[in-house]
């Protein structure tokens, strides 16, 4: 291509204007820094991909990865030291556990919840079920470990037997009747005899037969197996077999138990299905009482009968520094109960079951029961203004749950009643000063120490029931004629280092709710407690014949001397 001169003027012209204008562009950039961070509008913007939502299968492999794997300590306590004692459900909440955190949480509540006493540093459950887990080991073992064996499965679940027919070396037998009869020859077999298995039922037979002769007794249900000479021809024949009456060939013509004919053969056949039934319980893991209940309160469903009204009030008590004990009284009044009258007695039932769960629907506690209430007939009519209590002690952690309670009446099964509502634990931290709940209660008094920490209302050496209302707003009520009983414990009060006591003041107040006057005051050194330990324990019982009727609410106050905090607490009551 040939420029002229002209043509070559223009071309110049062109590239400096253009040059001109990126230049000024440039400088007009950097005199305006926000023109730099200026984002590209419409296709040009890219999404961030920090900032993108993940898919459902990207958030689940990211959540495997998280999850750290179940082994060493925590494999053997699970596969192992709980084996048999284990819920599925608590097998799989276990498994779902995302960290040795979490799995330690999970260990310590798991003992806690079979704790017959959960105000006791030492809980007898675990050291008896890690008992039975050496002595099954000690004596059951066979070429495997004692606790792999049936007989270490069953001892390990249900303790010691009631009494035992054992026969370590077999040889001549003479069959009970309802085996037929007649002498026989066996291999080495036991029968563990248990009078009562709770969800079992009553004189429970365990049969075991070590038919390798090598010491390894396995489970059965088949009482022919311990028979050396089933299956050889004219020996150990049964009582009807000897007399002509049966075949020995007869035996083997079906059925799991091949034990021939006798005087009580014919109940045997009858009876297969509950040696069946009776095996799939021993083994099976413990099952939930009240399935419907279970059904009611887990699906939410809208309830088709009339409503069985129930209060319930829930108080919170430090156990460790990591467990708080979670009191949960039920209030029912016996009017909302059904009742049959057999024999001049009046009697209702109500079953009971409870459900604590995480944030995450994992089940931490659960708990079920059935009350009783029984009257003579000619006194029911007055007694329906009553009301009955349950309560029950649950230990939990720190931290945020749902309460779930359902219960059911027994003599109008349409009559279910369902309740459900956060439960916030609170933490007691070492250094902060804290308090349990305070309780007014009807009756406050020490308890024998045989039932330290057992038995319903039953909080360390003391017996107190709360009074229950349909919910905390509503104080309760007392009559004129009755005693104000208040209960609360204190925690993490300094301790001086010289005289190795407390140095607080507590002061109890009765204040009229209308004029805020205090009507009674009193103020007591916590050496007057006789406690000289980070903790006590104020109780109090004062009569309220001096109060007019109205509104009151009792207050308690904690001024500790030695950390130089202070605490408070109220609890609201009317006086009829």
């Amino acid at each position: 291509m040939i420029f002229n001169g002209r043509s070559f003027l223009f071309v110049a012209l062109g590239c400096g204007i253009t040059f001109v204008c990126a230049s000024g562009i440039h400088a007009q950039q950097t005199a305006d820094p926000s023109l730099q961070t200026r984002p590209a509008s419409g296709q040009d913007q890219e999404p961030d991909p920090l900032k993108r939502q993940r898919s459902d299968e990207e958030q689940f492999k990211a959540r495997n990865q998280v999850r750290q794997e179940l082994k060493g300590a925590y494999k053997t306590w699970l596969d192992q030291d709980v084996a048999y004692i284990i819920t599925d459900e608590e097998r799989k909440a276990f498994k779902n556990l995302g960290n040795d955190e979490e799995r330690e949480a999970f260990i310590e509540q798991f003992w806690l919840r079979r704790n017959p006493n959960p105000d006791s540093p030492d809980n007898e459950f675990r050291e008896e079920h890690y008992r039975r887990i050496q002595y099954a080991n000690d004596h059951y073992a066979a070429g495997k470990p004692g606790w792999k064996t049936d007989r270490g499965h069953m001892y390990i679940a249900f303790g010691p037997p009631d009494s035992t027919d054992s026969h370590p070396s077999g040889g001549s037998y003479q069959r009970p009747q309802d085996e037929g009869g007649g002498e026989t020859s066996t291999f080495p077999f036991e029968v563990w005899h248990y009078r009562y298995l709770e969800g079992i039922g009553e004189n429970i037979d365990m049969e075991f037969v070590d038919t390798c002769q090598c010491g390894d007794y396995h489970f059965t249900i088949d009482r022919s197996e311990k028979d050396a000479l089933s299956k050889v021809p004219g020996a150990g024949l049964t009582q009807y077999e000897e007399m002509g009456m049966a075949k020995k060939a007869d035996r083997f013509k079906g059925g799991f138990e091949n034990l021939g004919a006798g005087p009580m053969s014919s109940q045997n056949q009858s009876k297969e299905f509950d040696r069946i039934e009776l095996a799939a319980k021993l083994f099976a893991p413990p099952p939930i009482k009240f399935a419907d209940l279970e059904s009611a309160m887990s699906e939410h469903k809208l309830l088709t009968g009339p409503v069985f009204p129930f209060d319930v009030r829930t108080d919170f008590v430090k156990v460790t520094s990591s467990t708080v004990l979670v009191p949960v009284t039920l209030q029912i009044r016996n009017r909302d109960i059904t009742f049959v009258t057999k024999d001049g007695v009046a009697k209702g039932v109500v079953n009971i079951l409870g459900k604590v769960t995480t944030l995450t629907h994992k089940t931490v506690q659960t708990f079920e029961d059935t009350v009783e209430v029984e009257q003579p007939a000619e006194l029911l009519e007055k007694s329906l203004d009553r009301k009955s209590i349950y309560w029950k002690a649950v230990p939990l952690l720190p931290g945020l749950y749902r309460l779930d309670i359902a219960i059911k009446d027994v003599n109008n099964p349409d009559h279910l009643g369902i309740y459900g509502k956060s439960l916030e634990v609170p933490a007691y931290h070492d250094e902060k000063l804290g308090t349990s709940s305070l309780i007014l209660a009807d009756q406050i008094y020490p308890v024998s120490s045989h039932d330290i920490g057992q038995g319903s209302c039953v909080i360390g050496n003391i017996h107190i029931c709360p009074r229950v209302t349909p919910n905390p707003a509503t104080p309760v009520s007392y009559k004129r004629n009755q005693d104000l009983n208040f209960w609360m414990q204190v925690y993490n009060l300094g301790i001086n280092d010289q005289t190795k006591s407390n140095e607080a003041k507590v002061t109890y107040q009765i204040i009229d709710s209308a004029t805020n006057a205090v009507v009674f005051e009193k103020e007591q050194d916590s050496k007057d407690f006789g406690e000289h330990s980070d903790q006590l324990t104020v109780e109090k019982t004062l009569p309220v014949a001096g109060l007019q009727p109205g509104k009151y609410k009792v207050t308690i106050k904690i001024n500790d001397e030695i950390s130089k905090q202070e605490i408070a607490q109220s609890a609201p009551f009317v006086v009829e």
